[in-house]
C-alpha cells in the first residue's frame, strides 16, 4: 500500500499499459529516467518489472540496489547518453525536463511499449518551483515531442491543487508493426 501512496497517480493509473508482468516469461523492461529516490522504481519492481534506474545522484541510487534490476549513475544532461541502442517496454519520466533528450526518450520506447511522462508546465511559476521557463513545458509541447512516433492514449495539461502545480502528462504507445489480420490492440485506460 505504501508503494501505491508514493507513486504518482498518473503512473499508477496507466501502469496497465506496460506490456509484460511477473507472470510472463519475459517481465517488462522499464526505464525510470531521472528516478531520484526511486518511488516508481519500487512501485514497478513490486509489479514484477525489471527496472533500470537512472539518475545522477549516486546516494539516492544506492538505496535502489537490490530493488532495481540495473542502476546507472549518469549525468544525462552533461554526459553521454548511457543507453545507446537500448529500448524498453516502458519509459517513465516524472518531474524532469531536459528538452534535448526528448527525442532519445521517445526512441527508447520499444514496439508495443509505452511512455508515461508527467512534469511541470507553463504557469507553475505562479505557485512555486520550478519557475524557470527552461523547466516548464509550453502548452502542447509534450504532445509535439511524441508525435508522430507514438500514439497518444491519454494526455492532460492543467492545474493540480495538492500540491499546487501546473503539469502536462502523457501516456503514449509505440504501435507494433501492423498486422492486417490482427484484432485492434485494447489499450486500457485505467489500471486493472
Amino acid at each position: 500500500m505504501e508503494l501505491l501512496l508514493n507513486a504518482s497517480p498518473w503512473i499508477v493509473r496507466h501502469a496497465g499499459l506496460i506490456p509484460g508482468s511477473a507472470h510472463d516469461a519475459h517481465p517488462a523492461r522499464v526505464l525510470d529516467l531521472a528516478c531520484g529516490s526511486g518511488r516508481h522504481v519500487r512501485f514497478l519492481a513490486a509489479l514484477g518489472a525489471q527496472v533500470t534506474a537512472v539518475d545522477r545522484d549516486a546516494a539516492a541510487l544506492d538505496t535502489l540496489r537490490g530493488v532495481a534490476a540495473e542502476v546507472i549513475v549518469a549525468d544525462i544532461e552533461a554526459g553521454p547518453w548511457p543507453l545507446d541502442g537500448r529500448i524498453f517496454d516502458a519509459v517513465i519520466v516524472t518531474n524532469y525536463l531536459w528538452r534535448p533528450l526528448l527525442p532519445r526518450i521517445v526512441a527508447s520506447v520499444a514496439p508495443s511499449g509505452v511512455l508515461l511522462c508527467e512534469t511541470f508546465a507553463h504557469g507553475n511559476a505562479s505557485v512555486g518551483k520550478p519557475s524557470r521557463p527552461d523547466f516548464l513545458l509550453q502548452p502542447g509541447e509534450l504532445l509535439d515531442a511524441v508525435r508522430p512516433a507514438l500514439r497518444v492514449i491519454a494526455y492532460e495539461d492543467g492545474f493540480l491543487d495538492t500540491p499546487a502545480r501546473f503539469v502536462q502528462r502523457i501516456a503514449a504507445v509505440r504501435p507494433a508493426p501492423a498486422d492486417a489480420s490482427a484484432k485492434p490492440v485494447r489499450w486500457p485506460l485505467h489500471a486493472s
